[in-house]
């Protein structure tokens, strides 16, 4: 799935995060993001279609559940169909 940066799933979605990027995975240092209180704390920027994670390159994040995060799809050069749904909204 190719992400559209709508930040649809860091401003909803209920996960587990790494709370201080320079510890990584490790008991004591997952948050809960409950998606209803506030947006991911590693979410970059202000305006759909431009979001980016400050997390997305760290070495552990493969075993986070947004890497995990996809949809039924043909493959993974499909865009993200919740993220083109979102930006058409915006416009």
């Amino acid at each position: 799935m190719i992400c559209q940066r709508c930040g649809y799933c860091c401003l909803t979605s209920w996960v587990f995060i790494v709370d201080d990027p320079t510890k990584g995975i490790k008991e004591g240092n997952l948050i809960e993001q409950d998606g209803r209180s506030s947006r991911c704390k590693h979410l970059i920027g202000d305006k759909p279609g431009e979001y980016s994670c400050a997390v997305h390159n760290e070495k552990w994040y493969k075993k986070t559940p947004c890497f995990s995060h996809g949809q039924i799809e043909q493959s993974k050069d499909t865009p993200c169909r919740m993220g083109e749904y979102i930006l058409k909204k915006q416009t």
